[in-house]
Order: C-alpha cells, then sequence, then structure tokens
C-alpha cells in the first residue's frame, strides 16, 4: 500500500475591497467604473429608440405588490366558493350561499373604493376584472336559487 497522500491544490483569493491602508484596491475601482458604465449604457438608450420607445410610468406610480393581489384572489375565491364554483370535500355538493357571497363581493367593492388611485394598472385590472365576474355569477345564481324557490313553493301546493 502507498501512504502518498493526494494533494489537493487550492487558490486563495483576496476579495476584501481595501487593502491594509485603508484605501480600495485598483481591481475594485476598475470594477466598479465598469459596473457603471454598462449601468448608464443601459439607462440611456439611442436617441433614435427612446423615440420609439413607449411614454414610461411616472417615477411615483404605485407599484405591483404580491401580497395585494394574493389578498384580492383569496376574497375571490371564496366568494366563488360561495357560489357553488367548488364542491364541499364532505358532502360533493356545491356550496351554495349568496349572503356571504354578497359580503365577500361587497368587501371586494370596498377595497377598490378605498385603494382608488392607488393601485397600479395590473392590480386595478385584477380587481375589476374579478369584480365583474362574481357581480355576473351572483346575479346567476340569485336568479337560479329564485326560480329553484319558486318551484319548490309551487310544488308544495298541489
Amino acid at each position: 500500500m502507498s501512504d502518498q497522500k493526494n494533494e489537493e491544490t487550492f487558490r486563495v483569493i483576496d476579495r476584501r475591497p481595501f487593502t491594509s491602508e485603508g484605501e480600495l484596491r485598483k481591481d475594485v475601482v476598475e470594477e466598479q467604473e465598469r459596473e457603471a458604465k454598462v449601468e448608464a449604457a443601459k439607462a440611456s438608450p439611442p436617441p433614435a429608440e427612446q423615440a420609439k420607445s413607449p411614454a414610461n410610468p411616472p417615477a411615483d406610480a404605485p407599484k405591483r405588490l404580491a401580497a395585494f393581489e394574493n389578498l384580492v384572489r383569496m376574497l375571490g375565491q371564496n366568494a366563488a366558493m360561495v357560489l357553488g364554483a367548488y364542491a364541499d370535500p364532505q358532502t360533493g355538493q356545491p356550496v351554495v350561499d349568496p349572503g356571504a357571497a354578497r359580503e365577500l363581493i361587497d368587501m371586494l367593492d370596498a377595497l377598490h373604493e378605498k385603494t382608488k388611485g392607488n393601485l397600479s394598472p395590473e392590480e386595478d385590472n385584477l380587481l375589476l376584472d374579478l369584480l365583474g365576474k362574481l357581480k355576473l355569477t351572483y346575479v346567476e345564481v340569485n336568479q337560479a336559487v329564485a326560480a329553484q324557490a319558486k318551484a319548490q313553493a309551487k310544488a308544495k301546493t298541489r
């Protein structure tokens, strides 16, 4: 058996930005200058491209928030659930509760009113599309429930 050990070689690279005297290292300064030039080139397209590009939204325009979109989707899913879109796991039957659906739709309406002007265009579209679909479904479900109740009342009188 050989007692020779495999020698592994490795290289140590000093990635500290400062020298022992406390000054920036030359390669760090050069790298920062290169990055600044690249960023400047990205930030200002040639004049021909500037004319073609659509107007950018103002700097103070609201930003999209994933948490807000998740809140809107959660309320929408709950409203859809009580409008019969999902079946109850225990019974397998759709859950229809127009009163609960109305409350959830009213919450989304209030959210839309209170956040008017503070939403990004994507958030506003999401909220408006969802409200439109839920309100339409609510009317359809209410009509079906009313027709069913009318049919049951008619059957009892016979």
